[in-house]
């Protein structure tokens, strides 16, 4: 049997969506047991651009269209986790230990009314804006690290801007 040290990175992307009042989307996983909410992320198809990626799987799990969005920013570095041990043979049909990914920041440019979780296959159950110290603090544990990263690197995009409204959904 391999060990989990032996296999690769699942290469993958993650948006973090923001509001003009500096909010962060956050969806709640359809697949959990305990309640976990979760920024978008997903998978890179073969020949894909990470960028195309993110706004792919942007729409894929929030209905919100590439021309609803902005992107502004991407991590400098490609950020990885590990998958618990327990979990390793169970997801990704134990082809990958954990997922290295490429985030991107995206201001928002909708109305809440763009955003519909229930999609054709859908992640989320639910979804909320969260104020971004929430967000790792509400994430699966083995993904705390690497969401507290993407905070402190997209941190300074976040500040509210004072010439729109922002949508808040409870």
């Amino acid at each position: 049997m391999t060990s989990p040290d032996d296999l690769p990175y699942r290469p993958c992307v993650g948006v973090l969506l923001f509001n003009a009042r500096g909010l962060v989307f956050v969806g709640r996983r359809i697949d959990m047991v305990q309640e976990a909410w979760q920024m978008p992320q997903g998978g890179i198809d073969r020949g894909e651009s990470p960028r195309d990626a993110a706004l792919r799987e942007l729409e894929e799990e929030t209905g919100v269209a590439p021309d609803r969005v902005e992107l502004l920013a991407e991590t400098r570095a490609w950020l990885r986790y590990d998958l618990p041990p327990k979990m390793v043979r169970r997801v990704w049909r134990g082809r990958y230990r954990g997922q290295e990914q490429k985030w991107f920041a995206a201001r928002f440019l909708g109305t809440d009314a763009d955003i519909d979780v229930r999609t054709a296959h859908p992640e989320f159950s639910d979804w909320r804006w969260s104020p971004v110290d929430e967000l790792a603090v509400n994430a699966v544990s083995f993904k705390q690290a690497l969401y507290e990263a993407v905070i402190a690197e997209f941190r300074p995009l976040l500040a509210p801007s004072p010439a729109r409204g922002g949508g808040h959904r409870g």
